[in-house]
């Protein structure tokens, strides 16, 4: 579980751990010491030899790595171009597309000798739309193509690899976005069909799902986790979804 030391990533480490499974967390911040029964090792996912290292030493604990969920992410700022800044172009990209790339491939390749594995990316619903987000979008959006490739590449392997994409999620990344200033709670939500953000757990059902044997016959997919932000833009130019009444 890469990114797994809070928010999306610590909710589907948690309940994974509690159907039974064996679970690493794998993060370059420190997993909070009161997460009993997890697995820690530092990892830088960017860097291959810090990849390498980490999953060494999770199979040496653990056993082979029968699933991955890949959750590393950065966030952005959503600035026009003209005052985006290269670097944080990179650092977004270079850590949600390459991060993940690096440790699928990683991981990948080693269900694929053993002949089965399941692998949950995360990406989210700004790959699926436009947004203000010109380096969170496209590396989300590529994770999505990656997701598709790496599940026709590794199907008859008995490697099944799958996404979600989640909606403007309550983590705790969003809130020191909104504290300042980026956006608030109350204006996300109203994007939604439902009204309101997803929480970190209803993502971690979509991935526990996907990783479970329940989702045998799914690869490839990228399932919405995203409270109906997608069908909800259609209804703006007729006034928003309708209240309930």
């Amino acid at each position: 579980m890469t990114g797994g030391a809070s928010g999306i990533g610590l909710a589907a480490a948690q309940l994974m751990r509690a159907c039974g499974a064996r679970v690493a967390v794998l993060d370059r911040a420190t997993l909070d010491p009161s997460q009993e029964g997890l697995e820690y090792q530092p990892v830088d996912v960017t860097d291959r030899a810090s990849i390498e290292t980490a999953f060494a030493q999770v199979e040496d604990d653990l056993g082979a790595v029968d699933v991955l969920v890949n959750s590393a992410g950065v966030l952005e700022r959503p600035l026009p171009v003209a005052q985006a800044r290269d670097k944080e172009w990179d650092k977004v990209i270079s850590t949600n597309l390459r991060g993940t790339y690096l440790c699928c491939r990683h991981a990948g390749l080693r269900m694929a000798e053993r002949g089965h594995g399941a692998i949950v990316n995360v990406s989210s619903v700004t790959g699926l739309r436009a947004s203000p987000l010109r380096a969170y979008g496209p590396s989300k959006a590529a994770v999505i193509n990656l997701t598709e490739g790496l599940a026709a590449e590794w199907a008859r392997n008995g490697v099944r690899v799958n996404a979600v994409a989640p909606g403007f999620t309550r983590t705790p990344a969003t809130d020191i976005a909104f504290a300042v200033g980026y956006g608030s709670a109350d204006g996300f939500a109203a994007t939604s069909a439902t009204g309101r953000l997803v929480e970190p757990q209803e993502v971690a059902n979509a991935i526990a799902f996907l990783a479970s044997d329940l989702a045998s016959a799914i690869t490839g997919v990228t399932l919405p986790v995203d409270c109906g932000y997608l069908v909800a833009g259609a209804w703006d130019p007729y006034g928003g979804p309708p209240d309930a009444g």
